[in-house]
């Protein structure tokens, strides 16, 4: 059976989409991508696509998937060929999980708060901060001594926690970032696959409608 290629929606100045696309390049498989402003992304049109007029949202033959870190994962477990995913079973395949939990889990939350709260209220910034803090340390004790966080292996697990990471550029603390972090997020920033999808996100070859 011949598969429909595949369609990501993503909304302007939105972070998270960029990992799909990210994903989607690394495979080298062809796909269509929607940018909406806001309004449109709160169309009846999108709201049928996510309940609650987030993004990004991936259209395929059977439907509609929402929630970045389940897409990227279905992605790469598409394509295992590619090498983005470990085996299904092995120890190493749950550690990519643990890592798809995390980035949105223990990373983000904190960024957003402490960005959303640096001017209004810099004590609860400060505090969100330190909670970044630790859970960006658990990052860095994982890949200490290797360039990646799973089998010395770029994947899909890079993908998610690199651009959580990432974000620390828009919360105004990525010089913050330990030297291995920093380093790490740097070393990603270099894959053409991230360059072609930053490029193509910031850019967007079409709009809704």
């Amino acid at each position: 059976m011949v598969r429909r290629v595949v369609h990501v929606f993503h909304r302007e100045y939105a972070g998270r989409p960029v990992r799909v696309v990210w994903t989607l390049e690394e495979l080298g498989q062809p796909y269509g991508l929607t940018v909406m402003n806001r309004e449109e992304g709160q169309s009846e049109e999108h709201l049928e696509r996510h309940p609650l007029g987030r993004v990004p949202v991936l259209e395929d033959d059977q439907g509609y998937v929402f929630e970045s870190a389940a897409i990227c994962l279905h992605l790469a477990e598409l394509h295992p060929e590619v090498g983005l995913i470990p085996p299904s079973g092995t120890h190493e395949r749950a550690l990519v999980y643990q890592w798809a939990c995390f980035a949105p889990a223990e990373l983000e939350p904190p960024l957003i708060e402490s960005a959303v709260f640096a001017e209004s209220d810099p004590e609860r910034a400060a505090g969100a901060r330190r909670r970044f803090g630790l859970a960006a340390g658990a990052v860095a004790a994982a890949i200490d001594g290797s360039e990646y966080l799973v089998g010395g292996q770029f994947g899909v697990a890079d993908v998610l926690v690199g651009t959580a990471l990432a974000f620390t550029a828009r919360a105004g603390f990525a010089d913050e970032l330990p030297a291995t972090l920093g380093d790490y997020v740097a070393r990603l920033a270099q894959r053409p696959a991230y360059q072609r999808a930053v490029e193509r996100t910031s850019h967007p070859p079409a709009r809704a409608g």
